[in-house]
């Protein structure tokens, strides 16, 4: 049996789950027909063929969600204007922002019942209302109201004397909204709402006038500056009212009944407007079936385009290779170790990869130090052996060109021939590389984004190697896909990612765990240390150079471009060197020296010429110093908690006990102060990145809010894993069932998954 309410303008709206029962459709005829007292509903379908009538109808509520927002009424240019800057440019933006929370107002309080940490309603008299001054000396506007049980005091941190006063006089009475804080004994409310009754004025009257904002769970939504929370909500209404039922759900039936989901017109008018039996805790905890639905919703449609494109890779004619060891087994015989169990597993996984018919699109997770460079390497040579190219490419310059010199060393015997392409390789030099690489005469080319430019041509590219996958976007890593004909792909990352991440960003991909660490590494010791600390920090840095090791001071640095922060790395290499250890060589290494510069200071600490090295973040990955026991991270509280990880990283290579010392600011935060003691308590990558994943957010984990991150509206990767892994499950289904999704219903999923996702995905040549 379904309930309906007829709404203020005597209209009765139905329920999608009603529609779908009826066999109705938006602008279909409902008669309504009185016998004996008794209303009998008569629902008259349009007649309309089926497929010819869908594409209409989808067409006609698609126009409807593009309308412009400010063709709603009551938005005028000036909340069109604030709306955009929420993202809201269409009616569909504006279903789609959410309420931040929920707050109970079905029924009013006394003052005496008012709880402290909840938002309540109630009635009460203004019993006086002036400027005060706090104990600090700033001023603030304080009224106290009250009822028959007593009183609450109400505070203003901003605002206009002259007009607080005009408003807030004695005697007046009003509903008043508002979070009940407590200090002591006192109970007070910030910048309360207030809505004013006029004298005589009944005030259940007054309630049932404005259904919108009172007597029901309210919904309290995101703002910006200059848009007030009843005017928002008074648009919002309107939107969903006219509008919602133009809002269709492409999520096959099937799978909706498995998952106990709702129509998606019918979630999103619950979520802005809940039905008043809905427990107001699952409201604010977006564990209701209506935002299970829409989550659900968002998930499957990404995972949907991922397991397309994934699917796609294996229709895709690639080039198999065969393994014949004319580069891959010399290089194993120069090697002064042997390859780990784990390394030799990826490998196995690559090169049955690599000798299929279809192009490899694979990404290696390996914590720091685990051995990626040289499972990345062997790859390439197996590539060389097949007469192709490989093409790496890293995220920066100084990390682009550590690989470079990595790799030739061991190449440079083989007679493979290397080359280096950055935004530095200019002129005459570049000319040579491009024309080198265009011949075919260069096998493995190592640059930054610089690779997949326009004007650099491959002879014939067979494998991509992507470095730090996180910090290019999905766009990038197909632009090197597109420099050869379908060649495989590999994509390395030392960022432990967990596994709804890996789900979002690399759900297209299949994943291999570099999990072992090669043998002789030593675990390293952290400790957390505040200024006060800093001379013991020194005494024992100076006792570890003093027996033969030597040492790392990390210098913060957000932008290679910063001058500020280069001058502070300049100005402790001066300090350390003339004031503190004026007996020990002292280095300098920072992004803006000339890459042949830091060739010569890197080289210089390999080979024991620096005792200490003074540098940037650029050491984050690439230089492997075995003899480097004691790391120094200068203002420790300013790293994210992965990035921490990554540093901590270049000790610990070799067999003696290594440390890392977090030198901090007195003064941090609560999250500081926990993301520094996750360090203390584990070397763990996977547990260290799920920590920093909590605490910062997935773009901000990622390093930038970049194309890499889907863009989701409601769903969260953190809040709804669950969630996610069954859409998953359910999208990949679908795939695997019809690969083209060109049968039955799912011809719709295909074009509205070409709608969301078919740009940001590089869905259009897959489907």
């Amino acid at each position: 049996m379904f309930v309906l309410k007829v709404s203020a303008d005597g209209s009765l709206p139905l329920p999608g789950t009603v529609l779908e029962a009826l066999g109705l459709e938006p602008g279909d005829e409902v008669r309504i027909e009185v016998r004996d007292g008794t209303g009998v509903l008569s629902p008259t379908p349009t007649t309309r063929d089926a497929g010819s009538g869908n594409a209409v109808r989808n067409a006609v509520n698609r126009k409807n969600l593009e309308t412009p927002i400010r063709f709603i009424k009551g938005v005028g240019p000036k909340m069109s204007g604030l709306l955009a800057r929420k993202g809201v440019a269409t009616i569909e933006d504006a279903l789609y922002l959410l309420p931040n929370h929920y707050e109970d107002r079905r029924r009013l309080r006394t003052v005496a019942q008012l709880r402290p940490g909840c938002t309540e309603v109630f009635c009460a008299v203004v019993r006086s209302g002036e400027s005060v001054a706090s104990k600090g000396g700033r001023q603030l506007f304080e009224a106290v109201v009250g009822d028959d049980t007593g009183t609450i005091v109400m505070k203003w941190f901003n605002f206009n004397p002259r007009q607080m006063k005009e408003i807030w006089k004695r005697g007046k009475r009003g509903i008043f909204t508002g979070e009940i804080v407590q200090y002591g004994s006192r109970r007070e409310i910030h910048h309360p709402e207030a809505d004013w009754i006029d004298d005589g004025a009944d005030i259940a009257a007054l309630m049932a006038a404005d259904p919108v904002n009172f007597g029901r769970t309210v919904p309290v939504y995101p703002l910006t500056e200059g848009l007030q929370q009843k005017a928002l909500r008074k648009v919002l209404k309107c939107v969903v009212d006219s509008h919602v039922s133009a809002v269709q759900s492409f999520v096959p039936s099937a799978i909706r009944e498995r998952h106990s989901l709702m129509l998606l017109s019918d979630a999103l008018r619950e979520v802005h407007f809940p039905a008043n039996e809905t427990d107001i805790d699952l409201l604010n905890g977006r564990a209701t079936q209506a935002h299970r639905t829409i989550v659900f919703d968002e998930f499957f449609f990404l995972q949907l385009g991922l397991a397309m494109k994934k699917h796609g890779t294996f229709r895709e004619k690639g080039i198999p290779f065969r393994v014949t060891h004319r580069y891959t087994r010399p290089l194993l015989k120069t090697l002064p170790f042997r390859l780990t169990a784990a390394q030799k597993r990826v490998l196995t996984e690559i090169k049955d990869d690599m000798a299929a018919p279809h192009p490899m699109h694979r990404l290696i997770q390996g914590d720091v130090g685990s051995g990626k460079t040289m499972v990345a390497l062997l790859a390439a040579l197996l590539a060389a052996e097949n007469d192709c190219q490989t093409a790496i490419m890293a995220p920066t310059e100084i990390l682009a060109e550590q690989h470079y010199h990595t790799i030739r060393r061991s190449c440079d015997h083989l007679g493979v021939p290397v080359a280096l392409l950055t935004s530095r390789v200019a002129g005459k030099e570049r000319a040579l590389v491009l024309k080198a690489i265009a011949s075919g005469e260069v096998k493995i080319v190592v640059g930054t984004h610089a690779v997949i430019q326009e004007k650099v041509e491959f002879n014939r590219l067979g494998l991509g190697i992507i470095d730090e996958q996180h910090r290019f976007g999905v766009l990038q890593r197909g632009g090197l896909g597109k420099k050869g004909l379908n060649p495989h792909i590999l994509v390395m990352t030392a960022t432990p990612i967990p596994r709804t991440l890996a789900m979002t960003v690399y759900g297209d991909l299949s994943l291999s765990v570099i999990d072992e660490i090669p043998p002789g590494r030593s675990p390293v010791a952290t400790k957390v240390c505040c200024e006060a600390h800093r001379a013991t920090v020194y005494r024992m840095l100076r006792d570890e150079v003093r027996a033969g090791r030597q040492a790392y001071f990390i210098c913060p640095l957000v932008e290679e471009s910063e001058k500020s922060d280069l001058k502070a790395a300049v100005a402790m290499a001066e300090h350390l060197s003339r004031e503190i250890f004026p007996e020990f060589r002292v280095g300098l290494l920072h992004g803006r020296l000339k890459p042949e510069e830091k060739e010569k200071v890197m080289r210089s600490f390999s080979l024991r010429e620096i005792d200490i090295l003074v540098a940037t973040t650029v050491i984050e990955v690439g230089i492997d110093v075995p003899n480097a026991t004691v790391m120094v991270v200068e203002h420790a509280e300013r790293f994210g908690l992965t990035q921490l990880h990554q540093l901590r990283g270049r000790v610990g290579r070799g067999t003696v006990q290594s440390r890392c010392i977090l030198l901090a600011d007195g003064k941090l935060t609560s999250d500081a102060v926990r993301r520094l003691r996750v360090l203390e308590e584990t070397t763990d990558g996977f547990r260290i990145a799920e920590a920093d994943l909590e605490l910062r957010g997935p773009g901000d984990f990622l390093g930038t809010r970049q194309a890499g991150l889907p863009d989701f509206r409601v769903a969260s990767i953190l809040r709804d894993g669950r969630i996610l892994e069954e859409a998953r499950s359910e999208a990949f289904a679908v795939v695997e069932r019809d690969p083209c999704l060109s049968s039955g219903e799912n011809v719709l999923l295909r074009e509205e998954l070409l709608r969301r996702w078919g740009g940001r995905l590089e869905l259009a040549g897959i489907a």
